[in-house]
Formats: C-alpha cells, structure tokens, sequence
C-alpha cells in the first residue's frame, strides 16, 4: 500500500476537469492509497465516485467543500467521510446559497459584458454541463478569449474581489456549517487555513470552531510554505484537531498542482478514519 493519500480534489461537478471515475483512475496510477472527492457545495460527483472505487485498489472518501464566512472572511469548511443518508440533508443546505451564486456570477458576466468583455452565460453552462459556475470558470473563459494571460491572471485583476466585476455573495456562517456537518456524522476540517485567514485570526477562529465541532485541520497544501505549514501543524496540535491535506486537484484549471502533489501521509487518512463512524 502506499504511503500517500490526496484528502481533498474536485471533479467537473464543481470546477474541477475530471470525471470522478478519472480522479480514481489517476489516484490508482500514483499509487495512492485513499483519495477524497470535496466538489464545492455539492455531492452530485459522489456516486459515480463510490462506484469507481469499487473496483480500486484505492479507497474512496466522500466529502464536500462548504463555502462559508465568518467575520466578513471567506472560509472552506471540508466534510469527510460523508454518510450516503446524508446527502440530500446536505443538498438541501446548499440549495439557497448556490441559488444565490448562480445570480451572482450572471451578474458578473453582464459587468463584463458592459466594458467589453464578450462572455454567455448559456454557453459557458453548457460546457460545463455537470456542474455549477463559479468565478473559477469565468476566469478560464476570460483565459481562453486572450482577455488575460491564464486564470490565476484573472483572479488577481478582472475578478479580484475589490473589483469592479466581482459580486459577493451572502455564504453561511462557518460555525454553523462546522456544526450542520457534524450532525452528519461527517468530520468537519477547516481546508487551506492560511490562504484564508492570517495566524492572529486563526488563533481567534480555532477555539470556536473546535467548540462547534471541528474536527480536524489541513496542515499540507498548495498554498502552504514550510513555514506556514509547520505552523498549521503546530495549531492543530494546540487545539487536539487532526492533521490533514491534499491537492486541492482540479485538472486542467491549475495544470501546476497535480493529484498527490503535497504527499499527505497515509497515516493522516488512518487517523480521520478511526475517529470517524464512516466505515469505508
């Protein structure tokens, strides 16, 4: 067995490129030993992800990204070890808030529209006829008309969220969602905690949200340095929460982070599963 697992990916039901057969498929061809599906906001992947795991050496782990907020902060709250009875619970819970991005992110397009920037909405949902847009889909069309150099181009100047293009929109309270999901018997880790929050905040936010039920933080990701990352260790080890990480994989929409990049240890998976009443 490997000594890798990649707890955290995303497949084309939310901005990912992958199926979720493929996100299995490559996992078996690294070699890794348990991968998790997390698509933001939604489990419409899940079951086509469980099915190919069937017939894997590699161990599928259904899970969810809850976008969520707290003091004025996006936060991304992950749900591991997702319970089958629990999706429609979880479906329900992200009904109005992807009601809502949807109008957002029409709203974008028609700012976009107004300086110039040729993008429809129909066509870009048809292309993506699995899952739900987001912003990250809308900087790959700017990437692919030439409006910008790549995507992350986009991010940081057309839909950079002090911009002018760039719609808000109202997400639950992180507090609430760690705790909806523990209700779920699902375990709740709080993903990439410093592309998010400064040290300071995270000292703030942790004691919180190992009160409403945290269980876990990821130490190992992309967007950690040694530094950062060695701190997240540190603050999990303060607040009793369990070391976790991943990729955060999306395929083709950031062709510089490949699954199993941050080479999380198995043991983090052993460790998420014993505590967990998930049985795999």
């Amino acid at each position: 067995m490997s000594t890798y697992c990649d707890l955290h990916t995303h497949s084309y039901y939310s901005d990912g490129t992958f199926t979720p057969a493929e996100i299995i498929a490559e996992a078996e061809r690294l070699g890794l030993s348990a991968v998790a599906l997390c698509d933001h906001n939604t489990v419409d992947g899940i079951p086509a992800f469980l099915e190919a795991g069937e017939t894997s050496p590699v161990l599928a782990i259904p899970g969810v990204e809850l976008s969520t907020a707290w003091q004025g902060k996006e936060l991304h709250i992950l749900g591991l070890f997702l319970p089958k009875d629990s999706f429609p619970a979880l479906q329900a819970y992200t009904e109005d808030y992807l009601a809502r991005k949807e109008a957002g992110i029409r709203e974008m397009i028609r700012r976009l529209n107004e300086d110039g920037y040729s993008l429809d909405y129909a066509a870009l949902q048809e292309a993506t006829p699995k899952g739900r847009l987001n912003r990250a889909h809308v900087a790959a069309a700017l990437a692919e008309k030439g409006y910008v150099p790549s995507i992350k181009a986009a991010f940081d100047t057309l839909l950079r969220e002090d911009g002018e293009y760039y719609v808000s929109t109202d997400r639950p309270d992180a507090l609430e969602g760690i705790a909806f999901l523990k209700s779920l018997s699902a375990l709740p880790v709080l993903a990439h905690p410093f592309l998010d929050l400064s040290r300071e905040e995270l000292t703030q936010f942790l004691p919180l949200a190992t009160k409403a039920g945290l269980v876990g933080m990821e130490v190992l990701h992309p967007s950690h340095v040694r530094e950062t990352a060695e701190i997240a260790r540190a603050l999990a080890a303060e607040h009793r929460l369990l070391p976790s990480g991943g990729s955060d994989f999306h395929g083709a929409r950031k062709p510089d982070i490949p699954l199993g990049k941050e080479h999380v240890p198995h043991s983090y998976f052993e460790n998420l599963l014993n505590y967990s009443t998930y049985t795999v």
